[in-house]
């Protein structure tokens, strides 16, 4: 299996920032295997939705849900297994707890714990 664990959740004010991790382990095959990452969050009585997607390839391909956009950026470190999710000038809307997620070439998918992002005054 891929283990995701998620770190960088807090309170954070009306405008404010936060940069989420999301770090894969494994072994070496599994990690090889994913070709896809994301984040996704789920807000207190709401359905688990997409926030941004970015492919594990030579090249990044990101891929963001509509809203998000010029507020959150998706990022990956191969090197560390990491990938990242800044948001800037973030919303009350935005509290949510935000899950990890890797998609391998087996079609397999791997979820994260969450960690909790709260924006609130």
């Amino acid at each position: 299996q891929v283990q995701l664990v998620e770190s960088g959740g807090g309170l954070v004010q009306p405008g404010g920032s936060l940069r989420l991790s999301c770090a894969a382990s494994g072994s070496i095959f599994n990690i090889n295997s994913i070709n896809a990452m994301g984040w996704y969050r789920q807000a207190p009585g709401k359905e688990r939705e997409l926030v941004a997607t970015i492919t594990i390839t030579a090249t990044s391909s990101t891929n963001y849900a509509n809203g998000v956009e010029g507020r959150f950026t998706i990022s990956r470190d191969n090197a560390k297994n990491t990938v990242y999710l800044q948001g800037n000038s973030l919303k009350p809307e935005d509290t949510a707890v935000y899950y990890c997620n890797a998609a391998t070439k087996y079609r397999t998918r791997f979820w994260g714990q969450g960690t909790q992002v709260t924006v609130s005054s």
